[in-house]
């Protein structure tokens, strides 16, 4: 995706939003509210709507968000959660679990308490690691999402559309909060951090490919990279390094990169902070 008009980019921030408050907008915007999200945004937009507005209102139902999840657990209250995690060891392979169950339980053991002894012995602490490590990854994000939309120069979405998590500097950009892949040296990526983006567009797996612009947040423990897991909920070395890119970034052509993916070539805008200690 190139950079995109101010019409263009506005279109998308009113498609992220839901129906239900798309509707409130339009009566304060002075729109009729009547019908699909489609035609309110056709009507919306002719009216050559005040930007500020409409991003103001996005910011308060994004805000009323957040306090609907502080009203289960408070900010604090989850770091303290994840600092209860002591080992990040996935132990089964992401999207191959059934996979698994199937070529090495199921399909090869023929006796019940054989299957169910090597169930215990093994199955069971792989899931516990695998469930423990989605749900380290999960949460960590939602802060890391949360304080980045919050940001006074990003507007956030409110409504879950492909390729679309932020918008920064009058772009849309997908988040990406990862590792530095294995194999990848350090000094090559903090030196070239244009030829890791392409990297990490390029190794993407097929069903999840996506050419969507793309804010990369590059975690990376230089001593030890195994444990840069660790880096993710030190929050408060992450949360200065995420505001510092964000009050010194802006976006241009210079940002766009080009990869190849399946026998196409794709132009596309990213940015790029590796965060390191």
């Amino acid at each position: 995706m190139s950079l995109l008009s101010q019409k263009e980019v506005l279109n998308l921030k009113l498609s992220c939003i839901p129906l239900i408050q798309l509707k409130i907008l339009a009566l304060n915007l002075g729109v009729s509210n009547v019908g699909s999200a489609t035609w309110i945004i056709k009507r919306i937009l002719e009216e050559v709507p005040d930007e500020k507005t409409i991003d103001e209102f996005i910011m308060l139902k994004y805000a009323e968000r957040i306090q609907e999840r502080r009203s289960i657990i408070s900010d604090e209250d989850l770091k303290k959660e994840l600092l209860k995690v002591k080992t990040f060891s996935w132990g089964v392979v992401q999207g191959q679990l059934d996979q698994r169950i199937q070529s090495e339980y199921v399909r090869r053991i023929v006796r019940y308490e054989e299957l169910i002894n090597s169930v215990k012995a093994k199955l069971h602490d792989d899931i516990t690691n695998y469930v423990i490590c989605t749900w380290f990854n999960h949460w960590t994000t939602v802060l890391i999402e949360e304080h980045i939309s919050t940001h006074l120069k990003v507007i956030p979405t409110i409504k879950n559309i492909k390729g679309i998590d932020i918008f920064f500097d009058g772009q849309p950009f997908d988040l990406k909060v990862t590792y530095l892949p294995r194999g990848y040296t350090p000094a090559d990526a903090i030196k070239n951090p244009s030829d890791l983006a392409i990297w990490l567009y390029e190794n993407q797996g097929a069903q999840r490919f996506g050419a969507d612009n793309r804010l990369f947040i590059v975690l990376l423990k230089k001593d030890n990279p195994e444990k840069s897991w660790e880096l993710k909920r030190n929050f408060a070395l992450v949360f200065k390094k995420i505001d510092d890119f964000f009050n010194r970034e802006t976006v241009s052509k210079k940002d766009e990169v080009v990869f190849s993916f399946g026998r196409k070539t794709y132009t596309t805008v990213t940015k790029m902070l590796i965060i390191t200690k």
